[in-house]
């Protein structure tokens, strides 16, 4: 394997993307390359082409996804676009010019009826359309058989774009009173934390540290530690951010949605932690990093 110097990463826009773009400037041995919609549609399968006939990178990152989870069940279609077809280009094009793909998945391939926290080789069992199609672009890689990495993560947030944290604190700013449910279990993922160990990943990589398994594709498991539910993680926001906002926990099916999530989403990060060396930050201290930016 050649030196790595030149990454692309996808879905800049989006929390990892935005994330990664804050921290590069601390690997300066890297040429970075960040693209949205407008430069790479991953919806596109003749966008994809072209645009890497005219570039080429050492390591492909790919970040971007479809993500809206509940309106996946309706565009089928677009999900699968981006979410498997796109990711199948990517490893056969990341295959052809001898490149490195990392990609990011979710713990939505799995059902949620575990009780232990999921490993990676835990079987798999998407619940909802997002996480079938995510499945199917993890099963294209596989396939493809292309130097990738497959990390699988849950629960993201950041001071970026939308997401559960800063709907938390505009909601406690708006009302007195929430209800969120308290019987979906798994551990939020501050993406700065995630975007730290993707960078550390790359180097461990190309100083020889922790080889790519040849013509195997690596999956490891990604969180924050501990384990939370959603109201958990609500009331943790409001009591750090001093909000007098009160919250009620519901059941799953009192907040009906049109995807079914996971009950159970902790995922096993013992691989991850052993190849790489990794101390993970406690979600809450993580939470508490993610606060003192977006206030």
């Amino acid at each position: 394997m050649s030196k790595i110097e030149t990454i692309l990463v996808t879905g800049k826009n989006g929390q990892l993307g935005a994330s990664l773009k804050a921290l590069v400037s601390k690997f300066p041995q890297y040429q970075f390359t960040f693209t949205g919609r407008d430069e790479l549609d991953l919806s596109c399968s003749k966008n994809i082409a072209a645009y890497f006939q005219q570039n080429k990178f050492d390591l492909i990152l790919n970040c971007a996804a479809y993500t809206a989870v509940d309106k996946a069940e309706q565009q089928q279609e677009l999900a699968d676009e981006i979410n498997h077809l796109a990711v199948k280009q990517l490893a056969e094009i990341a295959q052809n010019n001898d490149s490195i793909l990392i990609h990011i998945s979710t713990d939505y391939v799995f059902d949620g009826t575990a009780h232990l926290p999921y490993q990676e080789e835990t079987s798999v069992n998407p619940q909802n359309i997002y996480g079938s199609s995510k499945l199917k672009g993890e099963l294209a890689i596989q396939a493809v058989a292309c130097d990738a990495i497959i990390i699988r993560t849950s629960w993201v947030y950041s001071e970026y774009g939308n997401n559960f944290v800063k709907t938390m604190l505009r909601l406690g700013r708006e009302r007195e009173q929430l209800n969120v449910i308290f019987d979906q279990i798994g551990t939020p993922t501050f993406a700065t934390d995630l975007a730290i160990t993707i960078l550390t990943m790359i180097d461990a990589t190309n100083n020889g540290q922790v080889s790519l398994q040849q013509d195997k594709v690596s999956v490891y498991h990604y969180s924050n530690e501990g384990v939370c539910s959603w109201y958990d993680f609500a009331k943790t926001i409001f009591e750090l951010s001093n909000s007098k906002c009160l919250v009620y926990p519901i059941e799953t099916k009192d907040y009906p949605t049109p995807a079914k999530r996971p009950y159970y989403s902790v995922l096993n990060k013992t691989k991850i932690k052993q190849a790489y060396q990794l101390n993970i930050p406690y979600w809450k201290d993580a939470l508490k990093a993610c606060l003192n930016k977006i206030q």
